[in-house]
């Protein structure tokens, strides 16, 4: 039978009772399957696109509200409108968050309900405290001792009470639609067990009518393949074995010519690549050698602007008038913050451009000499710094430097009444050693962590803290040439805390391993 099924059978009609048990379980498979993924997207869907968002939404709902009961308490206190901002932020936010949640609840049971319960308690605690204590306190001009200020609480508290419900009844909702991904997700690796079995049985019991139909010629037309594909594109393929394996073995042919068409063509493709990109290095460096040349040509300007302005300044200071001298300072202020600017600039450009040998320096060694730069100000500040343990890295000593520097500057600027303190932790990270520079100046916002490395980007203004906006940039781009990273820690909440990676040293590796 196996012989008559191998040898009498046209290579079709194999094929097609191959193709019909394969279909007889495809659609049995698709049948169970079918109805078990429906589930499973449905269930899924309901997860990722309502319960997870209404979740969210929530949680934002109650930052909302909290900013509220903020922003009235604050106000209260100080009686400042500023301090009102946050009220009315959050009442829009309420808005934005109300809108979406009704949109979302449509199919949570009983959460369109929790919600309106959640809105009708925010509404008294607005009506009867937070807008009573504005009116107070806008009345009188003065902190508002008397307000109700236990009516609110036991209000506001009303109110979160009724949104945990809401996001109880969300968590339970997502805890049931989990239980049903589960179950479908067992229906579906039965049916794939299944499936896989069948598959098996059919593939044995095809394999010996395939061999003597199909595998000899094909075997014969691989072997032609692998002389053309071994770049012997003039040999002819010669087709043989049933109709469908000759139609192969023409089509297999034809694609030798095409290839042969194809690889002409592509040779000359190439060649005009490389042509462009000849022109294109050609440009970059026609363009790094116009920039440095046009920012060394500003430089002459704008020394004899500040020379000439000084030498006003010197000259008729006291002689003119208090608005003469004001804008002969301006012009003076201008023309040395603009060399300044196309000094970084310059630096900032040259950072993995003019590439020099990395060789293992000592980073202790490095950050002494970038405090040992900063002496002026230290000794100003009566700044002071801590140092544990550094490690030796790989890379280029005036970089590395330059970065310390830029760090530890920032530490000295942005500082607070109190002296400076700047500590320098490292920590091995795997392959990285993890460095930390942390202070107790100002600090920055959360929200200014990837903003602060953008070149030119200034939290401040520049009367009040001087500077050309680059130092941040110009560390990330040397740790980065470096092979590291560079982070702002938002967690921190006193001062400033920078963390970024330098790789370990090979022969350090080697002594771990």
């Amino acid at each position: 039978m196996a012989a008559r099924f191998a040898g009498g059978w046209p290579f079709g009609r194999i094929l097609g009772v191959g193709v019909l048990i394969v279909a007889l379980f495809a659609v049995l498979a698709i049948g169970v399957g079918g109805t078990a993924l429906a589930d499973l997207t449905t269930a899924r869907n309901h997860v990722v696109d309502t319960l997870d968002p209404a979740a969210f939404h929530a949680s934002q709902l109650e930052v909302e509200l909290l900013n509220q009961e903020t922003g009235v308490r604050g106000y209260a206190l100080t009686a400042q409108p500023a301090y009102l901002a946050p009220y009315y932020t959050g009442l829009a936010g309420q808005r934005q968050q109300v809108a979406r949640l009704r949109v979302l609840l449509n199919g949570v049971p009983g959460a369109t309900a929790q919600l309106n319960t959640v809105l009708q308690r925010a509404d008294t605690w607005q009506s009867t405290y937070a807008q009573y204590t504005i009116d107070g306190v806008r009345a009188s001009g003065k902190p508002l001792t008397g307000a109700p200020a236990g009516l609110g609480k036991a209000e506001f508290d009303r109110t979160r009470a009724a949104l945990a419900a809401l996001q109880a009844n969300l968590a339970t909702q997502r805890q049931r639609a989990a239980g049903t991904l589960h179950d479908s997700a067992q229906v579906l690796d039965a049916t794939l067990i299944v499936i896989a079995v069948a598959l098996l049985l059919t593939v044995l019991v095809l394999a010996i009518g395939l061999w003597r139909s199909a595998i000899h010629p094909l075997n014969r037309l691989a072997a032609d393949a692998r002389q053309v594909a071994s770049g012997d594109f003039e040999h002819q393929v010669e087709p043989g074995g049933p109709a469908e394996m000759r139609a192969v073995g023409l089509d297999v042919n034809r694609m030798r010519e095409r290839i042969l068409a194809e690889l002409s063509a592509l040779q000359v493709a190439h060649a005009d690549l490389e042509a462009r990109t000849e022109d294109l290095q050609r440009s970059n460096s026609e363009l790094e050698q116009f920039a440095y040349v046009a920012s060394h040509d500003l430089q002459e300007p704008l020394r004899k602007v500040a020379s000439f302005c000084q030498l006003l300044q010197r000259r008729y200071a006291g002689r003119l008038d208090a608005k003469a001298d004001e804008y002969i300072e301006h012009a003076v202020d201008g023309a040395k913050r603009m060399q300044a600017l196309i000094n970084d600039l310059l630096a900032f450009s040259r950072v993995g451009r003019t590439a020099q040998r990395r060789e293992p320096v000592s980073s202790a060694m490095l950050l002494a000499q970038a405090w040992a730069n900063l002496a002026p100000e230290v000794r100003r500040t009566h700044a002071t710094l801590e140092v544990g343990e550094l490690p030796t890295v790989l890379g280029e000593a005036t970089l590395l430097t330059a970065a310390f520097q830029n760090l530890l500057n920032n530490a000295l600027k942005f500082r607070t009444d109190e002296a400076p303190r700047v500590s320098v932790l490292v920590r091995r990270d795997r392959d990285d050693w993890l460095f930390s520079f942390s202070d107790n100046g100002i600090g920055i916002g959360p929200e200014y962590a990837d903003r602060i490395f953008v070149i030119f980007q200034r939290l401040h203004d520049k009367a009040t803290y001087p500077g050309t906006g680059i130092g941040l940039a110009m560390v990330k781009k040397i740790i980065e040439y470096h092979g590291g990273r560079i982070w702002l820690d938002t967690t921190v909440t006193t001062g400033a805390r920078f963390w970024f990676t330098l790789p370990v040293l090979p022969e350090d590796e080697s002594a771990d391993g």
